[in-house]
């Protein structure tokens, strides 16, 4: 693939000089195309992006979100449309004469069309080729159509990173849309390719950064923030690990054995504590579900080493000798305080009085042991240490003597007040 002359044709070798194709001082954006172009995938980027809730597709393509341009999709599979009716906007575009701004969104990595080419077939493809009655290599629509439009947005680690088509061995050549379009490419908005990694990633998280971006394009909304990578950081700036519903245990040393256990899933093959990712976090669809949420591991899926880096899966991390060790050894310590702490919270002034829990559930002891009592003596010290006030003290008695004057009388002389 001579992705140098792909650099050449989408934007000059340097950024200086450069100014955006069109502004927006002509008058409010009202709609904006979206040209989806499908390279080596699975489609399942598409189906996370129906799925979407916050906001929908159908929210983008109907223009019913205030401030926000209608979104008039092309899609090769959702479009109603078909064979030139559906080619036609693609030309349009290419040629310069669509009349409006648009965006390029890539599902599935960049295969090296040469390497197809040069026995007469090609990798991925989209409407013909009049001159020559040859399909279209995806790959071409991507190069035409990037230098005229406003964003590129990469969707799916296959798309962002390469992915899976672009694993040690594969046969295609295949790469990012990073890679394939170079360090140099910027959009007519003068911005780098967005990444949105994930295999599949979560529908939210590609209709709500389209929705950015489209914001930012009509002039009603800042610039998101992006990390290093192209990523919106509002999504990958933390681990799965820190917003997973597990990470309790991995502080208290407890590390599942087997699948369906409740414990941290690091010993199974999780790679959670180092991946960025909001899967645990947002949920698949509709804040439910999520990998380490329904009992599976993370395998990396977000992280452009995927899957290379990551495989093979269900293989306990080596990193794991070390922090797993060293949290089961802490661990015992703070699993018996964090118990202790809930069982000593879990108790009423009255019940702590009486030594009994009047609960008709279950037996429930309302007397601490010898132990018990031993830590929750020190524990009481520290926890009231700096203050003066705490329940039964005198500054509690003191602020509340006001309201006790009648308790604090005689029953007669409360009678004849």
């Amino acid at each position: 693939m001579a992705t140098d002359g792909i650099r050449a044709t989408a934007r000059p070798a340097t950024r200086e000089g450069y100014m955006p194709r069109f502004g927006l001082d002509k008058g409010p954006v009202t709609e904006v195309h979206a040209f989806w172009l499908a390279g080596m995938s699975c489609d399942g980027c598409s189906i996370a992006a129906v799925g979407a809730q916050n906001p929908t597709v159908e929210q983008l393509i109907t223009g019913s979100i205030p401030g926000l341009p209608k979104v008039i999709l092309h899609h090769p599979v959702l479009s109603v449309t078909a064979g030139k009716d559906f080619m036609a906007a693609h030309h349009l575009a290419k040629s310069g004469k669509l009349g409006a701004p648009y965006v390029v969104i890539q599902e599935g990595s960049v295969a090296d069309e040469d390497i197809a080419g040069a026995f007469g077939g090609y990798w991925s493809g989209m409407g013909v080729n009049h001159e020559t009655g040859q399909p279209i290599p995806t790959a071409h629509w991507l190069r035409d159509l990037a230098p005229g439009a406003a964003a590129v947005i990469a969707v799916g680690t296959c798309a962002t990173w390469g992915g899976i088509p672009a694993a040690t061995g594969n046969v295609t050549n295949s790469m990012s849309v990073m890679d394939y379009l170079g360090k140099d490419y910027l959009s007519t908005l003068g911005l780098p390719p967005i990444n949105i990694p994930g295999c599949a990633p979560l529908g939210d998280n590609i209709t709500e950064t389209v929705a950015s971006v489209l914001m930012f394009l009509a002039g009603v909304g800042p610039l998101p923030e992006f990390d290093e990578l192209g990523r919106p950081a509002w999504m990958f700036q933390s681990t799965v690990h820190r917003g997973c519903v597990r990470a309790g245990n991995y502080e208290e040393g407890k590390f599942a054995d087997e699948y369906g256990q409740k414990e941290c899933l690091v010993e199974l093959g999780c790679w959670g504590p180092v991946v960025q990712c909001n899967m645990v976090s947002r949920g698949a669809i509709g804040h439910n579900g999520g990998c380490m949420n329904t009992g599976g591991i993370c395998i990396g899926c977000t992280m452009p080493g995927f899957p290379d880096a990551f495989a093979p899966f269900y293989k306990k991390p080596p990193g794991t000798m070390v922090s797993s060790n060293l949290s089961r050894g802490a661990g015992s310590f703070i699993s018996y305080l964090r118990r202790f702490t809930q069982r000593s919270r879990n108790m009423t002034t009255r019940w702590k009085e009486s030594g009994e829990v009047p609960s008709g559930w279950a037996n429930v002891n309302g007397s601490p042991g010898p132990v018990d009592s031993a830590v929750s003596y020190f524990y009481e010290k520290i926890k009231l240490a700096g203050t003066e006030f705490s329940p039964g003290s005198d500054r509690q008695k003191a602020l509340q003597k006001s309201a006790r004057r009648f308790l604090d009388k005689a029953p007669d002389k409360m009678a004849a007040e």
